[in-house]
């Protein structure tokens, strides 16, 4: 099963965001990590261009922190939370991409607890030897660099870490209360100047990381130094966890949903919340689709393919070395003749007996 994400084509349009919904494709394409979604195909209706993407029903990290009893979490469950995202950092990195945008809602949980980035719409390839600049992001999230629109490489992710780790044991992000009324400005300032506030809550190990992560001089900042996710995985705070295990999805989660509940809050008016009015598509946009939508298969085809079972015909023309092993088939088979496609097609139309022995196969009717 898969989730499928559908971007307006007016939204896009209005917002002019193209570039964005075209990024994000190309990076989903290009980063293969347990720890973020995975693309499948993309393809595109009468109204949006769409994702098809890892299936993710266990909600995001905001609807847990704020929405199952008190905000925040206990500290291993935000410390095994803050491993994987860590992990799936260092596998953006290794294609040296930025995330940009690293908060509690782009986080999400799979079936059995583990966590993977989402969202890539503000992620950015870096070419090797330069640096980019940029304001963008979520306001309480944005590093002091991006903030002042500074060069940077990958400094912002791990400020966001650092946000990431203290809005989970806290309950609120360290520069701004949930659902405080505050200006823009207001928040950049504190975010510049003030230092955040620890309560009872972190450990010192736990205190250690975020002052570490949120140290506003980026050169200063842990991650930043030249090592990279290897010194973060090395401070004291994950010295319970075994990153090797957890990169082969060996470690047990702290939580694990229930495939009976719904974790996420209801959207009420679906009509009022995703129409955009006043804006016209036209021959111009379709460049656009046509660059966006790649590895489309049109459902009339997959309907065929999948009613004639040529896809079968497919399969067994692999031989078994190029079989991945997760999709052997371990139990001992009978060897069938394999059959063509007219056959196929026959049989389909009533042409062919099913129940006649390999010799009486022959079509009935023309």
């Amino acid at each position: 099963m898969y989730a499928c994400k559908k971007l307006e084509k007016k939204r896009i349009k209005k917002r002019k965001g193209e570039a964005m919904a075209l990024n994000e494709r190309k990076i989903l394409e290009k980063v293969h990590s347990r720890f973020v979604v995975s693309l499948c195909y993309t393809y595109e209706t009468k109204d949006a261009l769409c994702l098809v993407l890892t299936i993710m029903n266990g909600g995001d990290l905001k609807f847990h922190i704020y929405n199952l009893g008190n905000p925040g979490f206990d500290e291993q469950r935000a410390v095994f939370y803050a491993a994987e995202v860590c992990c799936g950092l260092e596998d953006l990195q290794r294609e040296r991409i930025v995330y940009r945008d690293l908060k509690p809602e782009n986080i999400l949980l799979d079936d059995h607890g583990h966590i993977r980035i989402s969202d890539l719409g503000l992620a950015m390839e870096i070419p090797k030897g330069e640096t980019i600049r940029g304001r963008v992001g979520t306001v309480g999230y944005m590093a002091p660099e991006v903030i002042n629109n500074e060069n940077y490489t990958f400094s912002p992710d791990w400020w966001g870490l650092g946000c990431l780790i203290y809005e989970m044991i806290q309950g609120h992000s360290p520069f701004r209360k949930f659902k405080e009324k505050i200006r823009r400005e207001e928040v950049e300032r504190r975010v510049n100047t003030d230092t955040e506030e620890y309560s009872e809550k972190f450990s010192a190990d736990a205190k250690s990381i975020c002052r570490m992560l949120l140290t506003k001089n980026p050169k200063q900042r842990l991650g930043c130094k030249g090592d990279g996710a290897a010194g973060v995985k090395q401070h004291p705070v994950f010295k319970d966890i075994n990153f090797r295990r957890l990169e082969a999805n060996m470690l047990e989660p702290p939580f694990c949903p229930d495939p009976q509940a719904i974790y996420c809050k209801d959207i009420l008016d679906i009509e009022r919340f995703s129409t955009v009015k006043g804006v016209c598509l036209d021959t111009a946009d379709s460049t656009f689709y046509g660059q966006f939508v790649t590895g489309c298969v049109s459902i009339p085809w997959q309907n065929e393919m999948i009613e004639s079972e040529c896809f079968k015909d497919i399969n067994e023309s692999k031989s078994e070395e190029s079989m991945a092993l997760d999709l052997e088939d371990k139990t001992e088979s009978v060897l069938r003749p394999k059959r063509g496609f007219i056959y196929r097609l026959l049989k389909i139309g009533g042409c062919i007996d099913p129940g006649a022995s390999e010799k009486e196969q022959v079509p009935t009717q023309l």
